[in-house]
């Protein structure tokens, strides 16, 4: 059983980080006269070859897709975070970091036993929502579009429902609970995708925000909530940049001046031509001289890493968590004039202190991520022993801490990786099964938690042992193991309370998902007992 958990974790940590990652193919030309290119510059000889192709070639080829292979090609010559991003990809990938799309505003999934749209949630506020469309309901029409027995995939299906601002759809609906089909207008508009994850009280005076990107919206929507949190009483914070992969360096740059004095280095960044740009705190800030705690794991990288070096390096809060990625480089987007773009690398960046933390990327692109998952396999993500560091890498704060560049942010305070049984769950949740089956689960009787209000759920309510059986049964159907059965019941008290914060999320929304699931959370456990040693050494002897 080990050895299967120890496959499943790496391969799912390796597959997340590997997003954006490109690599093309060789072109091979064969007895091309040399004297066609001997008048060419270097920059010619792509156009010219491409043109070779087009009109001389004894088949018909798409040359567009070869340009494409060799933009590819060329920028896996350079280093990783350099990559081509094609023109069908530039609306998504332009949504997710402007924050927002044109859509009805559902989370939905395809329910695969009747091939239909299946409504997991409305976004609150959103057209569906005013509409009064709800969980559970099954859309079989958007328009003139069959939705429903045609296996399509999600792209296909949300490419129906998106459009431009304003515009209307017709929507059939199937209400299973109620057993009707009727028709609603819905008219599109504008759709938040949030990068504030959730906000709320970890104590009576700490707050806790979690932020999963750095999207043109990101620093507004942390400002929200800081102020919400400040009116509540909180005079301390906890920021979770866990499995944040970055996003734009100006909205990090925001966030970590909340945090310092006017006139503190946040960081430096150098150009090919070693011209060097500081960027220094202003008046700004919001949050400075206050406790702050950053959670940073093997998933937090670019941005997140620049928050957590400026505040290491100047000796403000506490870093908590494991090693993060190690990202130093600085990107910009450039349009190719097609619709397409490419990510280039311009400069590197470093922290207060000189460090820059980007891993070696000497051996290539598959060497610089399979390195990442060796860190599963040497123990580092056990044990803080097992990170390894250099000492010509070793620099000192004003204050006198060590800290170390070339490979992530080292925190001062580590927390290990839950066992591979632990983890195992955690990825049952990240794959989406966990919220599959609450969905299903909910599907039976959702009219049994209609009569609950929110706080009385996060208070009272218990996942009882038929459901947790239930979800055993599940599981073990979709992994065909049945040893699952023993080694989760080990886990009883975990998987209870990550099914509960799925109901949670589901009836309520993300926020709720994560205050729930915050109690079980090693990192904050952590956090609660550095804030206030006393308080868990209390709980403890209750406990004896």
């Amino acid at each position: 059983m080990k050895n299967k958990y120890n496959y499943i974790l790496p391969t799912i940590i390796a597959l997340t980080l590997a997003v954006g990652i490109f690599i093309g193919g060789k072109l091979h030309f064969k007895d091309t006269p040399e004297k066609l290119f001997t008048t060419n510059s270097k920059k010619d000889k792509l156009n010219r070859l491409i043109d070779l192709i087009e009109y001389e070639y004894v088949d018909e080829v798409d040359t567009d897709s070869i340009v494409d292979v060799a933009v590819n090609n060329i920028l896996s010559k350079l280093d990783p975070h350099s990559v081509y991003i094609p023109k069908e990809q530039m609306v998504e990938v332009s949504e997710n970091m402007k924050g927002d799309f044109v859509g009805i505003g559902v989370q939905f999934y395809m329910d695969k036993d009747v091939d239909t749209i299946a409504v997991i949630r409305t976004i609150e506020g959103g057209p569906s929502y005013s509409k009064g469309i709800q969980a559970g309901d099954r859309i079989l029409m958007a328009g003139k579009d069959t939705l429903f027995g045609r296996n399509l995939s999600n792209n296909e299906i949300v490419s129906k429902l998106k459009g431009k601002r304003g515009t209307k759809v017709k929507l059939k609906i199937y209400r299973k609970k109620e057993n009707k089909t009727f028709s609603v207008t819905v008219k599109r508009d504008l759709i938040p995708i949030k990068s504030v994850d959730a906000y709320f009280m970890l104590t009576s005076d700490m707050g806790y925000i979690k932020v999963n990107r750095f999207a043109e919206t990101t620093f507004r929507e942390f400002k929200n909530a800081l102020k919400e949190l400040q009116k509540q009483g909180a005079t301390k914070l906890t920021l979770d940049l866990r499995d944040n992969p970055g996003g734009y360096l100006g909205i990090a740059e925001k966030m970590a001046d909340e945090f310092l004095e006017d006139g503190k280095l946040i960081l430096f960044t150098k150009n090919k031509k070693g011209k060097i740009d500081n960027v220094y705190a202003t008046e700004k800030g919001d949050f400075e001289d206050k406790p702050i705690y950053v959670l940073i794991n093997e998933r937090s990288a670019s941005a997140s890493e620049i928050i957590a070096g400026a505040l290491q390096d100047n000796d403000i809060g506490t870093i908590v968590g494991r090693r993060s990625f190690g990202k130093g480089l600085v990107q910009r987007e450039m349009a190719l004039g097609d619709g397409s773009a490419i990510r280039l690398t311009i400069s590197r960046y470093y922290t207060p202190t000189g460090r820059s933390i980007q891993r070696t990327y000497k051996k290539g692109h598959k060497d610089y991520y399979q390195n990442f998952t060796d860190r599963y396999h040497s123990g580092e993500l056990v044990s803080v022993d097992s990170i390894k560091v250099a000492d010509s890498l070793k620099f000192t704060t004003p204050k006198g801490k060590v800290v170390y560049g070339g490979g992530g942010i080292v925190p001062d305070v580590f927390v290990p990786i839950g066992s591979n049984e632990v983890e195992a769950v955690e990825s049952l949740e990240s794959l989406g099964f966990i919220s599959r089956f609450v969905f299903n689960h909910l599907e039976e009787d959702r009219e049994k938690y209609a009569t609950y209000e929110k706080q009385d759920f996060v208070d009272d309510f218990k996942v009882d042992d038929i459901v947790f059986e239930n979800f055993i049964n599940y599981a073990e159907d979709i992994y065909q193991v049945k040893r699952l059965r023993l080694k989760y019941y080990d886990l009883e008290d975990q998987i209870k309370l990550f099914l509960k914060a799925s109901l949670a999320e589901q009836l309520y929304s993300p926020n709720t998902y994560a205050k729930i699931k915050s109690s079980g959370d090693a990192m904050l456990n952590k956090v609660k007992e550095l804030d206030n040693p006393s308080l868990i050494q209390k709980e403890e002897e209750i406990e004896n």
